[in-house]
């Protein structure tokens, strides 16, 4: 089975159950830190991932990190991933829980791709018009790439929106050609 449709499997369960103990919003919070945590270190993803680390050494590891940091019941739920040799899965499946806490809340993520940092005043407008189109709460995660020159590319789902110049000028160049 692929990494991800596990993943996806075992974060439906955690919902579920976080739902079933009315601790959803706690448990996302822990599932923020773990994947943050991870994201930022590529040793302790290697550590999970390493089939020749011994699952006992995996749980004391997790443990050590993030038993004083996070709920009983995202602990045990860390334990029970590395007991069925799952610690491999564990960074997808608290990508994957986001994921679907935010679909289920009505949230989409849009990421704006900009030659310069947004100014606040654009920001809202850009927060606004995804809302105006989606309906849906938005998370902005914004980017700056000189490379742009000017513009931005804003992607939302599958579908994105380019008025970068580098696009203007490639776009151009085709036509030039033609």
């Amino acid at each position: 089975m692929s990494e991800i449709r596990v993943a996806s499997r075992y974060a439906k369960a955690l919902i579920d159950l976080a739902i079933e103990r009315n601790e959803l919003e706690a448990i996302k919070a822990d599932m923020n830190l773990f994947t943050d945590t991870l994201k930022g270190s590529s040793e302790l993803q290697a550590v999970l991932k390493n089939p020749i680390v011994p699952q006992d050494k995996k749980a004391g590891i997790l443990k050590d990190i993030f038993a004083s940091k996070v709920n009983a019941a995202t602990q045990s739920f860390f334990n029970i991933m590395v007991s069925k040799s799952r610690a491999g899965v564990l960074y997808e499946t608290g990508k994957e829980f986001i994921r679907q806490y935010n679909e289920n809340k009505g949230i989409i993520t849009a990421t704006v791709v900009s030659a310069t940092a947004l100014t606040a005043d654009a920001e809202t407008k850009m927060i606004e018009a995804v809302v105006a189109a989606t309906g849906k709460q938005v998370i902005l995660v914004k980017k700056v790439d000189a490379d742009l020159i000017g513009g931005f590319v804003l992607t939302v789902g599958d579908k994105q929106f380019d008025t970068s110049i580098a696009k203007s000028l490639v776009l151009l160049k085709k036509e030039f050609n033609s």
